[in-house]
């Protein structure tokens, strides 16, 4: 079964200034996202219940509603000590 796939204001924003193949690999990412949320290599952050998928340098971090069908992309970032902090 697929699942929606919804992005935070704040996480389109930060897709929408990813220029060139990093914007094309996080996007394609994220639209597989829908037909399979949990993919291998995916991590569940344990302190907040997010999920965090790698794409080159830049973090996928999400949240997956399986009764809803739902997938909702809270941040889109760069890896830094940062990226993490505020989930």
């Amino acid at each position: 079964m697929s699942y929606q796939i919804r992005l935070r204001r704040a996480a389109q924003k930060q897709l929408d200034r990813l220029v060139g193949r990093d914007y094309q690999a996080v996007s394609k990412t994220i639209s597989a996202l829908g037909q399979e949320p949990r993919p291998p290599r995916v991590k569940k952050l344990a302190e907040s219940g997010l999920w965090r998928i790698r794409v080159r340098q830049y973090r996928v971090v999400y949240n997956i509603d399986d009764e809803e069908h739902l997938v909702t992309v809270v941040r889109v970032a760069r890896r830094t000590e940062d990226t993490y902090k505020r989930l």
